[in-house]
């Protein structure tokens, strides 16, 4: 460098420090990043999606505040494949195992690993699930510097655990031993969360917060489930020593109110989110945060749950476990006020493969110089603002292998595929079974099979099945 050129910097350094900005401030405007994850809420369980029976004010509000995609979807119709495909950045295509037996391995490169190249503190608070080893699959190992909440996936399934993680560290949860019910998980996961935003720091923070809830067990704080009178079907659970239906072992506690529990658990997050947002108003961090809530797959039908009552899914066909859309298509809002000022509905086809391109994009990261990343899925961020980009059309592709029996028996036995192009989805509820054609959006029920008057579009979707089964 001249020295001209050193006066000059010179020059610009002692203006920045007059002025009372910091350097790191001048280095970098990178927005921090909280990814809300639920687990198992249905499309039209959200009240800005629909017709909910559910109370949801402060999601409402980010909704109107911000963009409601309403052609969004999940990597998958079950918890681990379609977290395995959020984390890594890949559909069903690049995906070595799509049934709900898959974790993460030593060698892939999630988005909290993506967003270290940018100087991001990377923390995740809640349910796991998807790497056993620890040491080499787990939280810390996948690029996390903090970890609060359940690390296995039937941890997960509890709502007033008896032990949470911490760093990798097993820590007993008191209040909820000897058959009490003091700390629910949902809170306490809520809790450790805007502990950390309240941190001082000079990097920004990405947050992947990721609830166990609504998944069953049902349970919830009776002041949530207080606030709604529903018709009711009591479930029992494990009655006499016996299951009543067939996620009775799983779930054996008897919930008298079903409908209503599930409801307040709900509304019960739909309140800490809300109190995420007012933590980061007071701290003068709301504007410049991209938030992003949305679910892992359709809603469920176990503990007692009734997706049917709840109209769930609607208007799209089927639940968890189904490639019909109700399985994978699920809501999906973006705050981000620094950039989109004025609330709008986005009709835009995308899925869970695409988030972490978007966060790279970004935060500015060269995805080419990543050691190991391997992602097919493409960045969104050109309509993350009030002018969006049209982003090209492209062929959505999931794949889910089923498990025999039990829904968690480790037994594989048919594999569905699905795929949508446009206003275009195809079906195929195994390798075997004959292809189903809708336009998904004249008929989001997918009611009525296309593949007999449209044969050249079902033939190229049936050709693209056909390799992907290989």
């Amino acid at each position: 460098m001249n020295f001209k050129n050193c006066r000059l910097v010179r020059t610009l350094l002692s203006v920045v420090l007059l002025s009372g900005v910091s350097l790191s401030a001048m280095a970098s405007d990178k927005p921090n990043i909280i990814f809300i994850l639920t687990d198992d809420l249905g499309f039209n369980q959200v009240g800005a999606y629909g017709d909910t029976l559910i109370k949801t004010p402060n999601l409402d509000k980010m909704a109107s505040n911000g963009i409601r995609f309403d052609q969004a979807y999940a990597g998958n119709t079950v918890c681990s494949p379609s977290r395995v495909s959020l984390f890594t950045g890949r559909d069903g295509r690049y995906m070595s195992n799509n049934s709900n037996t898959v974790q993460l391995e030593e060698i892939d490169i999630t988005l909290a690993h993506v967003l270290k190249h940018a100087d991001y503190d990377t923390a995740l608070f809640g349910k796991y699930s998807i790497g056993s080893k620890m040491g080499v699959t787990d939280p810390l190992a996948m690029g996390f510097d903090t970890w609060y909440g359940m690390y296995s996936i039937l941890e997960g399934h509890r709502q007033y655990p008896h032990i949470m993680w911490r760093d990798g560290i097993k820590e007993r949860v008191e209040a909820n031993e000897g058959g009490r019910i003091g700390a629910y998980a949902q809170e306490l996961i809520t809790k450790e969360t805007i502990n950390y935003i309240q941190q001082s720091r000079e990097n920004p923070f990405f947050i992947m917060l990721t609830y166990s809830s609504p998944h069953a067990e049902l349970a919830v704080p009776e002041r949530f489930s207080n606030q709604y009178e529903l018709q009711e079907t009591p479930y029992h659970g494990v009655k006499d020593g016996k299951p009543t239906d067939k996620y009775a072992w799983y779930y054996p506690e008897p919930v008298e109110r079903p409908n209503a529990v599930l409801a307040g658990m709900v509304t019960a997050l739909d309140e800490y989110i809300g109190q995420i947002l007012d933590v980061l108003e007071k701290r003068g961090e709301l504007d410049n945060t991209l938030i992003v809530f949305t679910s892992d797959n359709g809603p469920h039908d176990e503990g007692g749950a009734d997706p049917e009552f709840f109209k769930a899914a609607a208007p799209y066909k089927g639940q968890k476990r189904d490639l019909y859309d109700g399985g994978i298509h699920v809501p999906m809002i973006v705050q981000w006020p620094a950039k989109i000022k004025k609330g709008r509905v986005d009709d835009t086809p995308w899925l869970f493969a695409d988030v972490l391109p978007t966060v790279a994009d970004i935060a500015g990261v060269n995805l080419d110089l990543v050691p190991r990343v391997r992602t097919n899925g493409v960045s969104i961020k050109g309509l993350l603002k009030d002018s969006p980009e049209k982003m090209e059309e492209r062929t959505l592709y999931w794949e889910f292998s089923k498990q025999v029996g039990d829904p968690n028996s480790g037994i594989i036995g048919d594999t569905y595929q699905a795929a949508r192009r446009g206003e275009w989805k195809a079906v195929r509820y195994g390798f075997d079974a004959p292809l189903e054609l809708y336009n998904i959006l004249k008929d989001p029920g997918e009611s009525n099979n296309l593949v007999s008057s449209h044969k050249k579009i079902a033939k190229e979707f049936f050709d693209m099945f056909e390799e992907y089964k290989n």
